[in-house]
């Protein structure tokens, strides 16, 4: 179960509906299509900030304009999909990205580890964070947004529509972003600074260069204030120096067709924090079930948290993320 928590209050006037829906077995562009019939709008004129998982149960919220519609109406939408939990008047459309972060609960089944063995895990995971990846839901089912950017590299001939060149665009980068996180995650500075890195605000698209480590430094890493980042891949020299420069480059070096199609394409180099902060972080535990609740940032995977728990069979999607 994932729930959105919006990055701002409702204004409670103005010409648009805010509305907290409950879906399952359906995706987000579904369910905003759906809104968009009942209110007899354009599905342009729907908003939402982020997607989420079909197969999550999610409570996100999405807005379409007032028009004839009254709250009793959208709170008496019920269908097997999604049902409207309230609605709230607003100024503005919501836009993508709008959101602070997301709330996560997550049943996990057959747990064998001991009491000792998962309090390990979760206090490291309260202590240091986890690696920031990009999750599997980034690359499409069964990969096949990075088919999409290999067969892009090979022959030269970008994908037809906008969206599906969006999709291998944003498929490449988070595949040249994991490889330089899981070189510094093998060499275990992932989760430190050094001169040279650039440090990331937390929650924030701000960034600076590090050229000492200070108590002060120190301290804001150890309270998630600010984190090492990593390269969102475009046009344009990297920042960093020394040797996060190098992880950056080498990894360049490795993955240069995608890294050379993602400046050709005019994409300008951007930063990501190298870790998550898993926030209220607790669990509930009964026999060999096993129920964790968490928070993220906007952006964020829950496979993410998982793997740093678990052992994956296969791919599992579990994700919300920021489109």
């Amino acid at each position: 179960r994932v729930e959105e928590q919006l990055s701002f209050e409702p204004s409670g006037s103005g010409p648009h509906w805010l509305l907290r829906v409950e879906k399952r077995t359906a995706n987000t562009r579904w369910v905003a299509a759906e809104i968009a019939r009942l209110a007899g709008v354009p599905a342009s004129d729907v908003g939402y900030a982020g997607l989420k998982d079909r197969h999550a149960v999610a409570v996100q919220w999405f807005s379409v304009p007032v028009l004839t519609t009254t709250a009793d109406f959208w709170n008496s939408v019920r269908t097997d999909e999604f049902k409207v939990l309230e609605a709230r008047a607003n100024l503005r459309k919501l836009r993508r990205g709008a959101l602070s972060g997301n709330r996560f609960r997550i049943r996990l089944r057959n747990v064998v580890w001991s009491r000792e063995q998962l309090d390990l895990k979760l206090d490291a995971l309260r202590a240091h964070g986890a690696p920031n990846y990009f999750g599997p839901q980034r690359f499409g089912r069964e990969g096949y947004n990075l088919d999409r950017v290999a067969s892009w590299v090979q022959t030269g001939d970008a994908p037809r529509g906008r969206a599906d060149r969006s999709f291998a665009l944003s498929a490449a980068r988070s595949l040249v972003f994991n490889a330089v996180l899981a070189r510094r995650v093998e060499a275990g500075d992932w989760s430190q600074l050094a001169p040279g890195d650039l440090a990331s605000l937390d929650g924030s698209g701000s960034h600076f260069v590090v050229t000492a480590v200070d108590d002060v430094l120190r301290q804001r890493l150890s309270v998630f204030d600010i984190h090492p980042s990593g390269p969102l891949w475009g046009h344009g020299d990297l920042a960093t120096r020394g040797q996060a420069l190098q992880h950056e480059l080498e990894v360049s070096k490795q993955l240069a067709p995608v890294t050379d199609l993602l400046a050709a394409q005019g994409l300008t180099q951007e930063r990501r924090a190298l870790r998550c902060a898993v926030r209220e972080l607790s669990f509930e535990r009964e026999a060999n079930t096993l129920t964790l609740n968490f928070s993220l940032g906007r952006g964020q995977f829950a496979t993410a948290v998982l793997r740093e728990i678990c052992e994956f069979e296969g791919i599992v999607q579990l994700d919300a993320e920021e489109d």
